[in-house]
């Protein structure tokens, strides 16, 4: 399984970048990564294959704890045939058409963050999943 990550525009922020670029890398030595920065989430639909499995960071979306986080993941890479990819969206969200191709949502808080900020934190905690399932000491209950 390769997971990809899809951001919705690009950030002028170096410490997004960085923090961002850090985590990425980590995370590659686990499973192939992609993060695609995209100005328009529509017309990433298109690059799609069917078989993708599509979930959308939105505020409506399922909670998890890390470790729950760790087992959707491995539940995902069980039984997918092809990508599991995750999208972020720009600070207005998601279009209907985009809504209608996702196969699930996930929500990082009940409280809103900001699309740049929620870049940072995603990867962290997908590194952190992956921390998780091989069991080593980065997560700490």
């Amino acid at each position: 399984m390769k997971i990809k990550v899809l951001f919705t525009g690009k950030t002028n922020e170096a410490w997004i970048r960085e923090g961002v670029a850090q985590y990425a890398g980590r995370i590659a030595h686990y499973l192939p990564f992609e993060i695609v920065e995209t100005p328009d989430l529509d017309r990433m639909l298109k690059t799609l294959r069917p078989a993708d499995f599509l979930v959308l960071l939105d505020e409506r979306g399922e909670t998890f704890t890390s470790p729950g986080l760790a087992r959707y993941l491995e539940e995902k890479a069980a039984h997918l045939p092809k990508d599991l990819v995750f999208a972020i969206g720009g600070p207005y969200g998601f279009s209907q058409a985009v809504r209608e191709r996702s196969n699930g949502q996930i929500s990082l808080s009940k409280m809103t963050f900001s699309h740049q900020l929620v870049r940072v934190v995603f990867v962290e905690q997908l590194y952190r999943a992956l921390t998780i399932i091989k069991g080593e000491p980065y997560h700490h209950e």
